[in-house]
């Protein structure tokens, strides 16, 4: 890592407070934004910190590097949470569904099918994020609102008792061009409309918007964001020599 020396408590207390002044600007309700903490590449050592000042919940892109790290830190602080929110291979799944409680880069319908059968064998049930293709097409994501409505009709049919659909994420296009974010972090919010009126039963359920990242969540909290994504910001930059 770099010699530069982080003051986590520092960086986190900066974040919550443009959080908050994002929701007042928009007219949200205080704390009705969540932070979530992304903690990939990071050591547990400064996981702790944030821990220890605060912020209990957590994001991680790798499933092997979940797995060594929040096995420690779930016995240091049970008040831990860790999400999934990178792209998630299918052999990866299971240990997925084991270190996590929700799974937000849910991009395929073979996903939600493995999900469900992981859970199923060890008696689980998990939260997952619907992740909308949104950006540039180097990302993740289902490529149509079409495809997501498909796996709620499974849904409604009850084929995934283990399975709570949570809501929605995206990932904005990695640009200056702020109008084309927040076009993003506004389809989005409009899938997220259509699919809760289509399926009102779930419309409660799926009440999650994971949107905005260090560079541009302000942007996301005045397009609806419930919970912000942000690593760099807290954690500093991180070298992988």
């Amino acid at each position: 890592m770099s010699d530069k020396k982080i003051d986590i408590a520092e960086n986190l207390e900066n974040i919550k407070k443009r959080i908050n002044d994002a929701e007042i600007k928009s007219g949200r309700k205080a704390g009705s934004v969540k932070l979530m903490a992304v903690s990939k590449f990071h050591p547990v050592e400064q996981i702790k910190q944030a821990v220890d000042n605060g912020q209990f919940l957590f994001g991680e892109n790798r499933v092997k590097e979940a797995c060594e790290k929040f096995t420690e830190l779930y016995e240091y602080n049970p008040q831990v949470h860790l999400h999934i929110i990178g792209q998630l291979q299918s052999n990866k799944v299971k240990n997925a569904v084991k270190i996590s409680e929700c799974i937000q880069s849910v991009d395929r319908i073979e996903l939600v099918d493995l999900i469900e059968k992981n859970c199923a064998a060890i008696n689980k049930q998990i939260k997952i994020l619907f992740e909308l293709h949104t950006g540039e097409e180097s990302k993740s994501g289902f490529a149509s609102l079409e495809e997501i409505e498909n796996v709620m009709e499974m849904f409604v049919e009850k084929k995934y008792p283990h399975i709570i659909p949570a809501g929605f994420m995206t990932m904005a296009p990695f640009t200056d061009d702020k109008n084309l974010v927040r076009k993003s972090f506004i389809t989005l919010r409009e899938a997220s409309l259509k699919v809760k009126k289509d399926f009102p039963e779930y419309a409660q359920s799926l009440s999650e918007l994971s949107m905005g990242m260090s560079g541009d969540f302000e942007i996301a909290i005045e397009e609806g964001s419930t919970l912000v994504r942000v690593g760099t910001a807290i954690f500093g930059e991180r070298d992988y020599q």
